[in-house]
């Protein structure tokens, strides 16, 4: 009889075989089928993967013009583990024309962790990046001498007119926060750094291929592997078409030459920003290629401060030019009517001051057309201190929070959230909050705040914000979000205003004949029916800003504007006239008025300002 004691043990044994034998063939399939580390090991002794990199989007105008395309560029890659012992570093210091202590730098940086996080020596580490046909000619010649070494093709942008930088934007290297965003992205690949380049750069900058290169125990380059069965085909970035006019932008452009300022132009019945000019400016070529770095800290130092966009991120009192919305809102909320009187005794008024006699007493109309401050003074004061004259109560305090939504429904004192600019500042509109801060609760009333009534003040807005304003009265109560993207439609992204369509007619009317009787007469162009505002605000840090917004045709609006000019006194000296021919060449395609095209156009006004 069997003893039961061994007989028994058989059983253990022969399981803990089975269990050996099935750790061992688990421990197989994980290598071999689910961790791909070692068959990636494997791989690279083999094979090369050399990644194709998509050409970027191109980019268009509103009518077609091109503005941004590509220029080929070449990239020099090493893998490490490929350069052996009798690798020769002198001969390839020559042919890419370095010191040998410049090779070792840039070695040294590829192997630094802290700066390069994807080092592999199996994998190919950007050597020198950004050259030109010319400066791979050599090394292209005998790179056969040199293991390791890839000459990889990439893109770089280029422009087709010296326009619309800030706008259009740059692509530079992306850094390590940039990697660690997104996955896509590796040590020296690029990315848009600000403007639309930034905002789409998921749109523009395509999808990367991969060709799969088999080599041998040498590590020569065969050809491809299994005839390309498992290269993957790069795509090019999506074109993009935006809003912009650029001959309108280079108009805009021309005059504000030699002047810190900015102009904006759009469309009203769309949103779609037709012109965004910023001065002082740089020829976009210049943050292209090798001197970008050089050139940006350049840009960033300059006291003039042209990597603003004054555009969107500049703020300024509005000035006159408020005295439009200050209208509306004093019709709408019946402390005044198209007919309401309030004398003026010009530069002799009191609290507020006049400019200039234009006869008293006067209506809305003719206060707009003579930008007359007591009468937007009075209306102010009668829309707060309506019921309670003088008195900061609960009522006053409501009347101005009413009024403050009000003028906040127009789009200013915020940022357009809607918008494709990222680039913005948002202003202010002050709060009762601000006021008691500076004042106390009850220690403030209308004549404290008196300064709001004429657009000067605690108030402030960007020149986009003013030409949105512009917009939304020749909508006669509603706006688009300002946008630049062509193709996105917006029209959904629709505010409308709490301001009954009958109220417009008045204002209208009195911006028209601003520019028939008024400040902006000497630069009307009668057949096209321009209807406008000129602001002349007060700079506590030099002399005054220049400010105009305006529409046209008025009957059926094409075109709204607004122009500002720091530091250049009467906004119907340079605003209004900047303003005005950009209506005239988005209406007619061309300035007539060639005379004061070149006037306007030379005239410096700020010495420091100059052209990157």
């Amino acid at each position: 009889m069997i003893n039961d004691k061994y007989y028994r043990r058989r059983y253990v044994i022969s399981g803990i075989a089975i269990a050996v034998v099935l750790v061992y063939i688990i421990r197989l399939f994980y290598l071999q089928i689910i961790d791909q580390s070692t068959r990636d090991q494997a791989d690279n002794n083999a094979l090369v993967k050399q990644t194709i990199y998509p050409s970027r989007g191109l980019i268009y105008d509103r009518n077609g013009e091109l503005l941004v395309f590509n220029q080929p560029i070449y990239e020099v890659t090493l893998t490490m583990r490929d350069m052996g012992k009798e690798w020769d570093t002198l001969a390839f210091c020559q042919c890419m024309q370095i010191s040998r202590e410049e090779f070792d730098a840039r070695i040294e940086d590829i192997k630094d962790r802290k700066k390069n996080r994807g080092y592999s020596r199996w994998t190919p580490q950007v050597f020198m990046s950004q050259l030109k046909k010319e400066d791979v000619a050599t090394l292209q010649e005998s790179i056969f001498l040199f293991p390791g070494v890839q000459i990889q093709k990439r893109t770089l942008r280029d422009y087709t007119y010296n326009a619309a930088a800030h706008v259009l934007g740059s692509v530079g290297e992306v850094s390590q926060n940039d990697i660690d965003r997104d996955d896509y992205y590796t040590r020296g690949d690029y990315s848009g750094r600000d403007g639309l380049e930034r905002t789409y750069e998921k749109q523009l900058r395509g999808e990367k291929g991969m060709k799969v290169l088999m080599r041998d125990v040498r590590g020569r380059i065969q050809g491809s592997y299994q005839d390309g069965a498992r290269d993957v085909t790069a795509k090019a970035g999506t074109d993009l078409y935006i809003t912009l006019d650029i001959q309108l932008q280079l108009l805009a452009e021309e005059l504000l030459a030699g002047k810190i300022g900015s102009a904006v132009a759009i469309e009203p019945k769309t949103g779609e920003i037709l012109a965004l000019a910023s001065n002082p400016s740089w020829n976009p070529k210049v943050l292209v290629g090798k001197e970008r770095s050089k050139n940006y800290n350049l840009l960033l130092k300059d006291p003039t401060k042209p990597l603003m966009n004054r555009a969107t991120q500049a703020t300024y009192p509005p000035g006159s030019t408020f005295k439009t919305v200050q209208s509306l809102v004093c019709l709408e909320q019946g402390a005044i009517t198209p007919n309401t009187l309030y004398p003026c005794s010009g530069p002799g008024s009191t609290p507020i001051k006049c400019t200039h006699h234009h006869g008293s007493p006067v209506a809305l109309d003719r206060a707009i057309e003579q930008s007359c401050n007591p009468y937007f003074w009075c209306a102010f004061r009668d829309l707060l201190q309506k019921d309670g004259y003088g008195k900061n109560n609960e009522d006053f305090r409501h009347r101005y929070e009413l009024w403050r939504d009000a003028v906040m429904s127009f789009g200013l004192g915020q940022r357009f959230a809607d918008s494709d600019i990222s680039e913005q500042s948002s202003g202010s509109i002050p709060s009762t909050k601000l006021f008691d801060k500076f004042y106390g609760k009850t220690g403030w009333k209308a004549i404290t705040i008196r300064s709001l009534s004429i657009g000067q003040g605690e108030i402030l807005v960007t020149p986009m914000q003013l030409a949105n304003q512009a917009a939304t009265i020749a909508n006669e109560g509603y706006y688009i979000s300002p946008h630049l993207n062509k193709n996105d439609s917006m029209l959904t992204h629709r505010h409308e205003l709490a301001i009954e369509k009958k109220h417009f007619e008045v204002v209208k009317e009195g911006m028209r004949r601003v520019m028939i009787y008024g400040t902006g007469r000497h630069f009307a162009v009668d057949s096209l029916h321009m209807a406008g505002k000129t602001g002349t605000v007060q700079n506590p840090h030099g002399r005054d800003h220049a400010i105009f917004i305006g529409f046209a045709p008025v009957e059926d609006p094409q075109i709204a504007v607004a122009v500002v000019v720091e530091n250049a006194g009467f906004g119907a000296t340079w605003a209004c006239p900047i303003a005005s021919m950009m209506m005239e060449q988005y209406l007619t395609g061309e300035v007539k008025r060639t005379d004061l095209r070149k006037r306007i156009g030379s005239t410096v006004l700020n010495e420091s300002v100059k052209k990157w």
